[in-house]
């Protein structure tokens, strides 16, 4: 089926998007094909498990069948596809938010180390599951400033929280990072020995 729409619809993205908004399944489900892996993994880095990230993708995609008669072509589909699928994620996060506790950094009490070595040694995997495991005040602020290059000012509109309160959550975040990423470096020392 994906190989008969791709025939169909090939590169052309504006046949893909006109038939998208006149309901065409088969261009709904050859667009949900073509990017729902690399939606997928988005989703993912904004939510706290599997569960989430699919809810997110499949509420994320309602929303750009729903919108797509807005898209106008200009950039790529596929870039206006992500700032609809983070935007959802955005909202989730909002409606939630009230549920999510603060951390203090201070208070996790983790080791310091002074290893130079310990980043070189860190594959994609092992970043990506620290960063998923970030309290998620500071895992949303994060994500938005280093993957998807926003702004503490267009942060702080988004998640409706201050500059001062954006900058401050990206500065934990990463300080969470480096202790976690330390400790782990230290575990996997003291298990190699």
């Amino acid at each position: 089926m994906l190989e008969k729409n791709k025939i169909l619809f090939g590169n052309d993205e504006n046949r893909l998007v006109k038939s998208c908004v006149n309901f065409d399944r088969q261009a709904q489900n050859f667009l949900f094909q073509k990017y729902s892996n690399k939606m997928m993994s988005i989703c993912f880095r904004y939510s706290r498990n599997k569960e989430d990230a699919e809810d997110s993708l499949t509420e994320g995609f309602f929303r750009v069948f729903e919108k797509i008669h807005t898209y106008q072509g200009l950039g790529s589909l596929e870039g206006w596809i992500r700032k609809v699928i983070v935007n959802v994620a955005i909202e989730k996060y909002n409606k939630g938010s009230k549920l999510y506790k603060e951390v203090n950094v201070e208070s996790l009490n983790l080791i310091q180390n002074s290893y130079n070595d310990i980043y070189c040694e860190l594959n994609t995997q092992e970043l990506i599951n620290q960063i998923q495991m970030l309290p998620p005040t500071y895992k949303m602020v994060f994500n938005l400033f280093v993957f998807e290059g926003f702004k503490h000012k267009e942060i702080a509109e988004k998640l409706n929280i201050s500059e001062g309160t954006s900058k401050s959550n990206l500065s934990d975040a990463r300080t969470w990072l480096k202790k976690r990423l330390e400790i782990n470096s230290i575990e996997k020392m003291v298990n190699l020995k």
